[in-house]
């Protein structure tokens, strides 16, 4: 079991975020969001992916203007990406779920303290969006792009806003490498108890994307750190929700879904492990209860997956085996081979719910 840190819950819509709420998993649109169509559906696909929470850039009046339209027609709670123009934070706070500020570029306090207001007036959060890439001048003088950087100005503006009586508070510190951001959420960790927003950002293409984020993330999600993330891509939206799921299913925190457990390739496989694999993944993709399911390419690791696997198929020369709790239930041959075990895995997957 992970033991999380304890932190304040905040709520983004309809979406709870810290205490004992589930770890939500974010993404943000690319369209530009004065388009509406666009945007939406951007939105929906998002939503349909299995998104929690969405952000959407607001750099222009023509977008603060559009939030209004786009939040009657998605379900999603919005986050409204606001960076040097605060009064688009003011058009925008009076529409959105909660506001993502930069202090290293918002302004100065004044300006802040009227996006404060103006949160307190709807009773929404202010996501802390502290970036090592662009900090307060002050900081980045004094520790450079650093993850002490990073922590002295979070630290700052946490400080800054509990001053104007605002804890609605939820907090990233986002750097474009692993050390500096697993170190930058582990020192502010024992400094106060808002909840946390992971991500590495700029972490490049998915294959990149992927390993930086799974080391990043899972780091911190094992050390109990995290309360909601975001798998920053430069790619499809809907595989940044993909791997962010995935980050929470293998570390055991979300228990939604088949977790499969297929063997790599060697030379004893009897038969195509690689396309029975992908074969099963499509025609388990719609199946949310939590099974074990074990594929693999020979008896050799079969009979011990097996035992452990709600679920298992065993490929042999020409035939092959599909095993409950390691018990023998079928050897056959073909497709359907495969056809019984999808069989065999929807009908746990129904029992068990």
């Amino acid at each position: 079991m992970i033991n999380r840190y304890p932190t304040k819950q905040i709520k983004v819509g309809n979406v709870l975020i810290g205490g004992d709420a589930p770890i939500s998993v974010q993404s943000m649109t690319y369209t530009k969001t004065s388009d509406v169509e666009a945007t939406v559906e951007q939105i929906r696909k998002l939503h349909f992916a299995g998104a929690d929470i969405v952000r959407v850039a607001v750099p222009h009046i023509e977008d603060a203007n559009a939030l209004k339209e786009i939040k009657k027609q998605v379900d999603l709670p919005i986050v409204a990406d606001i960076h040097f123009h605060y009064k688009l934070a003011l058009i925008a706070a009076e529409v959105v779920d909660c506001i993502r500020i930069n202090p290293g570029n918002i302004g100065d306090k004044k300006r802040v303290q009227e996006v404060v207001k103006a949160c307190q007036n709807r009773n929404i959060p202010i996501r802390i969006g502290v970036n090592c890439g662009s900090l307060e001048k002050e900081f980045e003088d004094k520790y450079g792009q650093t993850a002490k950087g990073m922590v002295a100005s979070a630290d700052y503006n946490i400080k800054y806003l509990e001053d104007l009586g605002f804890t609605d508070i939820k907090i990233s510190l986002k750097a474009s490498d692993v050390q500096r951001t697993v170190e930058a959420y582990r020192t502010l960790r024992p400094m106060n108890n808002y909840p946390f927003h992971l991500g590495v950002t700029e972490a490049g293409t998915q294959f990149h994307s992927t390993i930086k984020s799974s080391i990043a993330l899972g780091s911190l999600l094992l050390d109990g750190i995290g309360d909601t993330l975001r798998v920053s891509m430069t790619g499809e939206l809907e595989e940044e929700i993909k791997v962010g799921k995935a980050i929470l299913k293998d570390l055991g925190i979300s228990k939604e879904g088949l977790n499969i457990i297929s063997c790599p390739t060697c030379g004893r496989i009897e038969a195509d492990l690689v396309s029975a694999v992908a074969e099963i993944e499509k025609r388990t993709a719609h199946i949310r209860t939590p099974l074990d399911v074990s594929v693999m390419g020979c008896v050799v690791n079969a009979i011990g997956e097996a035992k452990a696997a709600d679920v298992a198929i065993a490929f042999g020369k020409g035939s092959g085996l599909v095993m409950k709790k390691g018990e023998i239930i079928a050897k056959l041959s073909g497709e359907a081979l495969i056809n019984k075990f999808v069989e065999e895995v929807e009908f746990e997957a129904k029992r068990k719910i």
